[in-house]
């Protein structure tokens, strides 16, 4: 039998200890696995492109479990009343190759971004940074909101998007959160407004498309750019010449990856970046003045699933009332048996028919 997280597990296990608390935790799971990043296997994902999207899978291991998630970005979904980016994941053992865990990561890889996105800027960020831009107001927008408000001591957060509804949605969700009472939420009429006074701006819009987001007037020295939606081929959010400002130093998660997906796309295959795994173990430097422009050009890596999953399975351990379990693998009397174990009782009752 195999452990089974759904939708209403996560929603459970997450509302245990609120949202907020919950993207804390993961981060610091994220963060410790960055700083083991020697012990995985690391790859690009896997993905099949289409006019309409993307579909990806994305693996990794360490030896001792392995993870892959299944996850699509398809931005025309929400007209048709459909989510833009749906997900699930498997979490393995090595010894035997059985999986022990198959979950959602829908609504985990929200939480697993924005946990990332935060741990990041705590390296990056400026510590008295409390002024976010947050440009693109769907579906990752509160999660972020949360992680930012929580992990970083942002105060105040500048909002827009395109879609004036997206941005209603926000400032509503935000409202009824509680224990944020004391964030002040500034609807803005523009990105260039959105920008004006921000210690950090983070860009998680949607459209599939080379898309000009933030160009360098809007970029003050000192930020912190945290640069979430362009994540796969043809899809940025950064005008190039914001990447080669004077101080701006960019981090990755895993260069080979981000070459091809991420806003460093844009430019030639020797540009320099920085993976965060070796800012975390003191191999690079963050930050180094406080007019720096850190770029954090994250896609999403393989490793930060690996840790929700873990994590994941780790709550679910610990709250066994609610376990939830099923017969992904055949359970044999006779491991070479598969299909007396199996099938030989539905061929009783239904004998073989020679055909014609």
């Amino acid at each position: 039998m195999v452990d089974y997280i759904g939708v209403s597990d996560v929603q459970r296990l997450v509302g245990a200890q609120g949202p907020a608390v919950f993207i804390e935790r993961l981060a610091a799971e994220i963060e410790a696995d960055y700083r083991r990043w020697d012990a995985f296997d690391k790859s690009a994902r896997v993905a099949s492109h289409s006019p309409e999207g993307v579909i990806e899978l994305m693996p990794t291991s360490d030896g001792q479990l392995y993870s892959f998630k299944y996850v699509n970005g398809h931005p025309k979904n929400t007209a048709a009343g459909l989510l833009t980016v749906t997900a699930f994941g498997v979490l393995a053992d090595v010894a035997t190759g059985y999986p022990l865990l198959l979950s959602e990561l829908t609504v985990t890889t929200a939480l697993r971004t924005a946990a990332t996105s935060a741990m990041v800027a705590r390296q990056l960020a400026r510590p008295d940074s409390r002024v976010m831009a947050l440009i693109g107001n769907g579906s990752q927008s509160e999660f972020q909101a949360i992680a930012f408000y929580r992990m970083l001591g942002i105060r105040e957060l500048r909002l827009y998007d395109v879609d004036g509804a997206a941005t209603a949605k926000l400032a509503a969700n935000l409202a009824d959160m509680a224990g944020m009472e004391d964030l002040r939420v500034v609807r803005c009429a523009s990105t260039q407004e959105a920008c004006q006074g921000a210690d950090i701006i983070t860009t998680v819009t949607a459209d599939k498309r080379n898309a000009v987001i933030l160009t360098p007037p809007m970029v003050r020295p000192g930020v912190h750019l945290n640069a979430v939606g362009g994540d796969c081929p043809g899809k940025t959010e950064l005008h190039a010449d914001v990447l080669v400002m004077p101080q701006v130093k960019v981090y990755v998660e895993y260069a080979p990856q981000s070459r091809i997906e991420g806003e460093i796309q844009q430019m030639p295959d020797d540009f320099p970046v920085t993976e965060i795994a070796d800012v975390l173990r003191g191999r690079a430097p963050g930050r180094t003045s406080p007019t720096d422009i850190t770029i954090f050009d994250s896609v999403g890596f393989a490793l930060e699933d690996y840790s929700a999953l873990r994590f994941l399975h780790q709550l679910l351990q610990e709250d066994s009332d609610h376990r939830r379990r099923i017969d992904l693998v055949p359970r044999l009397d006779d491991p070479k048996d598969l299909y007396g174990g199996t099938l030989a009782g539905a061929a009783r009752r239904m004998p073989l028919r020679r055909a014609g």
